[in-house]
């Protein structure tokens, strides 16, 4: 059985005085292997985010099953979901959510802290983390006393500190300047390499590219998808420039 496997997953939103409905997911239908690399891509308005949130149990479907290490997650109650949320998954946002007045060690503590996690604990956790992001000598400082890849590197150890089955990254790099984009995605390749399954939402096809496989939505559904295989970053790169050139242009890539 695949780590995540998505059925017959259906969004549809319905306006205030449900006269309107929109429907943001229709038909989709993929599954992820543990210590997968995934990106997904997509459009404004394709449906991706929809999928993104559905995937962090922040959102419930209108029809379809997700199905996380055979646990179906749309049927998780709500009172148990945050808990599940902080034990199974583990969030890359584009704008980093720390707290200021929190030191980056404390940030990243705060899932531990919220399970009830004693300190020791938390701090063998920490430690070889820390060190494989780079980031041992900046845990007493505070976030507005850092730069932006730092601070990234702040919320992927948060997010790794759990021991997630999965990590969900949206849009990951959309806040950093190139030079701190590419230390990112490395220590990304990294962490994937390590075991650590990766579903990252991304716009850019530089992003993409360091991928093992990319998944592409169009109109609410899987509309085609690239496994690396042997491909370089530039090899992948350039599928993934071509295949976002026919979708944008109404063609089929299935």
């Amino acid at each position: 059985m695949s780590l995540l496997e998505i059925h017959a997953l259906k969004k549809v939103y319905s306006t205030r005085f449900g006269t309107n409905e929109v429907t943001a997911l229709r038909n989709i239908n993929f599954s992820v292997e543990e210590g997968e690399y995934v990106a997904v891509m997509g459009e404004s308005g394709s449906g991706k985010t929809t999928l993104l949130n559905i995937l962090a149990a922040l959102d419930k479907p209108t029809g379809g099953t997700v199905l996380l290490n055979g646990k179906d997650m749309t049927k998780i109650p709500e009172n148990d979901i945050s808990s599940f949320r902080r034990d199974h998954l583990g969030f890359v946002f584009q704008d980093f959510n720390l707290l200021d007045t929190f030191t980056l060690e404390d940030n990243i503590y705060l899932p531990l802290v919220l399970a009830g996690m004693p300190h020791q604990k938390m701090h063998r956790r920490l430690e070889p983390i820390a060190k494989l992001l780079g980031i041992t000598d900046l845990l007493k400082k505070y976030p507005y006393e850092v730069s932006g890849g730092q601070k990234q590197r702040a919320a992927v150890a948060r997010a790794l500190i759990t021991s997630p089955d999965m990590i969900l990254a949206d849009e990951p790099t959309a806040a950093l300047d190139s030079r701190s984009s590419e230390e990112l995605l490395r220590l990304f390749s990294e962490v994937n390499n390590q075991g650590q399954t990766i579903i990252m939402v991304t716009h850019s096809t530089a992003t993409a590219s360091k991928a093992k496989r990319v998944l592409f939505i169009k109109d609410g559904e899987v509309y085609h998808q690239i496994y690396r295989g042997t491909d370089t970053n530039d090899q992948l790169y350039h599928k993934i420039t071509q295949t976002l050139t026919v979708m944008m242009t109404g063609g089929d890539c299935r």
